[in-house]
């Protein structure tokens, strides 16, 4: 497809909108764990098949470390600790707390990336965040809940591993690198995931095993594809700030699967992020990211 970066990045947005819904669905009959792990392992067996299928070949050495915070953030970190998240939190109000993610992406890619932005860029971030903070105190009633807390710092290990991914993916393709991903996770996430099932009860309906192979192909995998791809070649800092509109669309998705209603909050912060977003974008060219072609 002759789609550009943010082309990419922006489909990659539409599959991860419905992650935090198919969780909930998922939640229904599954243990958190069964859902946050197995989702992995799910992507690990797909991955398998698709590295030894395209013939790809291993990393190199260099590249294990950039790969083991992919493992970490995307593979494993993320989804376990939003699902547990889930139980306590309503999808609404978790998808308002993701808004938060391109700003620590944008952080890593500039700790770990070398990527800068400038003054109006930050600023805009700032705002959207600091909205998201106050949406989560509003919602909690004034104080911030341990679920938020795990959301948190859910995000905060996500964004290394897109940060991660992102440089990754000038020196490899956005594929391989979930997929090399998500198979170094296995380790950590067929344990846990065993464990999991053995000291809990799975009652697997439609909708619950529905969403769990949603999150287990699309939001672990197949979304990756795009996402990584658009990163690469539009920069992790300002592709990632599209993500900013993720929350209003699991906003919708939210209401039209799950029949979550939210106050008028939710629309509200998710409508300030986006004004955001667009002054961020508008920041593009101090953007000091040096054009890059990925392989294919």
């Amino acid at each position: 497809m002759a789609l550009s970066g943010l082309g990419w990045a922006g489909l990659a947005v539409v599959a991860f909108s419905g992650t935090v819904p198919a969780t909930v669905l998922a939640l229904r009959d599954m243990d958190p764990l069964v859902v946050g792990a197995g989702r992995s392992v799910l992507a690990a067996l797909l991955a398998m098949g698709a590295l030894l299928a395209g013939r790809a070949a291993l990393p190199r050495r260099s590249q294990l470390q950039a790969l083991l915070l992919v493992a970490l953030g995307c593979g494993i970190g993320f989804g376990v600790l939003s699902a547990i998240a889930l139980r306590d939190v309503s999808a609404s109000h978790a998808a308002v707390l993701i808004g938060l993610l391109p700003m620590a992406t944008a952080a890593a890619a500039v700790v770990r990336g070398g990527e800068r932005a400038s003054p109006l860029f930050w600023l805009a971030n700032a705002a959207g965040s600091v909205a998201v903070v106050a949406y989560a105190w509003s919602d909690g009633v004034g104080s911030v809940r341990v679920a938020d807390g795990l959301l948190l710092l859910a995000l905060v290990i996500a964004a290394v591993g897109y940060a991660e991914g992102g440089r990754l993916a000038r020196e490899m393709p956005g594929w391989q690198v979930i997929a090399w991903g998500v198979v170094f996770a296995l380790p950590v996430s067929a344990p846990l995931t065993g464990i999991a099932l053995a000291t809990s009860t799975v009652r697997v309906g439609a909708a619950s095993l529905g969403g769990f192979v949603y999150v287990g192909t699309v939001s672990m995998f197949v979304g990756f594809f795009a996402w990584y791809h658009g990163l690469a070649r539009a920069g992790v800092t300002r592709g990632s700030q599209l993500q900013l509109l993720q929350p209003f669309l699991t906003l919708v998705w939210a209401a039209l699967i799950l029949g979550d209603h939210p106050g008028i909050a939710a629309p509200l912060t998710a409508t300030v992020v986006l004004v955001c977003v667009a002054v961020a974008q508008r920041a593009r060219f101090s953007l000091s990211v040096r054009p890059v072609t990925p392989p294919a």
